[in-house]
Order: structure tokens, then C-alpha cells, then sequence
């Protein structure tokens, strides 16, 4: 359980940076309150695409990956944040994302910040 908090924080964390560098991945709300809730709702919603849809993706997409070393992965990343957006929207929250080429630079900015925040927060189960 305790991993799964420490998971949704670096996302929620990845996703606020990702937020703040690029002017096309917007979060609206009213008050601070009210954007942290929609960002925390967000980065579950982000992590359950990632652990639904994106292995399942990955399976199909495996002979692109050998043939491009492994760069298919940030398209397969643009593309889950992208759903993520799209599911956003369905649930009513105030997140999206303007276009592909910002989900790319979006999915490498949460990449690297995610990584960076996993190797400092806690993980234990």
C-alpha cells in the first residue's frame, strides 16, 4: 500500500512539472485546494492507464520496439498520456493535453522527473 502512495505522489509530482514547463499540458480549478485534488485524481487515473492499458500496448508494439532500440517506448508514453487526457475529460477534470508533439515532450518530462522522485522517495511494500 504504502509503495502505491509513494507511486501516485512521484506521478502526481511528474505530472505537476510536466504542468509547469509546458504551456499546452494545462490544469485548471479554482483554488490551490481544488487543483491538488484534480492533479492527486489525475495521477491515479494516469497510473491506472499505465498499469491497464500500457502492457497490453507494449506487447503489441514489441517488434517496433526491437527495431527502434526502444524509442517506440516515449510514443507508447505520449500516447498514455494522451488517453489519460482523454479520460480526464470523460471524468470531468480539468486536464488536458493540446496535441502529440506536447505529449511526447510531456511523456519525456514526466519520464525523467518520475524516475527522479522514485529513486528518492521510500519504496517499500
Amino acid at each position: 500500500m504504502k509503495n502505491f502512495v509513494v507511486k501516485t505522489i512521484a506521478n502526481a509530482g511528474a505530472l505537476a512539472v510536466a504542468i509547469w514547463l509546458i504551456s499546452d499540458i494545462t490544469l485548471e480549478g479554482g483554488s490551490t485546494g481544488r487543483k491538488a485534488l484534480t492533479l492527486i485524481l489525475v495521477a491515479l487515473l494516469f497510473g491506472l492507464v499505465n498499469f491497464l492499458v500500457k502492457p497490453v500496448v507494449e506487447l503489441l508494439t514489441f517488434p517496433l520496439f526491437i527495431l527502434t532500440l526502444g524509442l517506440i517506448t516515449l510514443v507508447v508514453n505520449a500516447l498514455m498520456l494522451l488517453l489519460t487526457s482523454w479520460l480526464a475529460g470523460v471524468f470531468d477534470l480539468s486536464f488536458h493535453v493540446e496535441g502529440f508533439w506536447t505529449a511526447v515532450l510531456g511523456a519525456l518530462i514526466i519520464s525523467v522527473v518520475s524516475w527522479a522522485l522514485n529513486m528518492v522517495l521510500p519504496d517499500e511494500d
